[in-house]
């Protein structure tokens, strides 16, 4: 699998997936870097077949109105420090490729991964 991690998110997360053997992209990576825009984003994530980890709701629209990106993993866990969401990705990290395997939306709470169907 391969990911897109958006910019309000942090690089370590795309470092961990990397670290696990998938292909992850943080913003930071790109040529605009983390102003790359959602538009940007999406083409890149349609264009390489990525996964697109965000927290902003911008994307979840856009696949809900126009189905792009075509897979969303959505990061809803308000506001917690980095090592708490990485701590989530290592318990929870098969869990989730699983449902992103059989699912383009799933969604990540605190409590919870919801898969969408």
């Amino acid at each position: 699998m391969k990911f897109i991690v958006d910019a309000q998110l942090p690089k370590s997360l795309a470092e961990y997936l990397n670290f696990k053997g998938f292909n992850a992209l943080h913003t930071s990576d790109l040529p605009n870097k983390n102003y790359t825009n959602d538009t940007e984003i999406i083409i890149l994530a349609i264009k390489e077949n990525r996964i697109v980890i965000t927290k902003d709701s911008d994307f979840l629209d856009s696949y809900l109105l126009k189905s792009e990106p075509k897979k969303l993993l959505l990061i809803r866990t308000g506001n917690i420090n980095n090592k708490i969401l990485l701590e989530i990705f290592s318990i929870k990290l098969e869990m989730i490729i699983d449902l992103l395997s059989e699912s383009n939306l799933v969604e990540i709470t605190k409590d919870f991964i919801i898969q969408h169907r």
